[in-house]
């Protein structure tokens, strides 16, 4: 049984009902302190990525950086302050980056 729609796994709506969130085209980079007992933590929002290619792009984002992270609800966040180098990343893949937050 799949666990998310209930049906027999060879049944399963939930793969083919996947689609990815739609973005105005602008990634933006913030580091964020709060809820995170006063850790900065490097957030990445607005990829139009689906979650399999989030999840490698996190991983070589981490990996760059040198850092542990996760990708959590359409976000990567990666340990630490990190920003200038996930920007410059960003932009050698061709995309429109943006650096949000103070």
């Amino acid at each position: 049984m799949c666990p998310a729609c209930r049906m027999p796994v060879s049944g399963c709506v939930c793969k083919s009902a996947v689609v990815t969130p739609k973005t105005d085209g602008v990634v933006r980079v913030a580091v964020e302190t709060k809820g995170r007992k006063g850790k900065g933590v490097t957030v990445v929002r607005g990829l139009a990525l689906d979650a399999l290619a989030l999840a490698l792009l996190g991983k070589t984002l981490r990996t760059a950086c040198g850092a542990g992270g996760t990708v959590k609800e359409g976000a990567i966040e990666i340990q630490g302050d990190h920003a200038d180098t996930v920007i410059g990343l960003l932009k050698q893949q061709g995309l429109t980056v943006k650096r949000s937050g103070g």
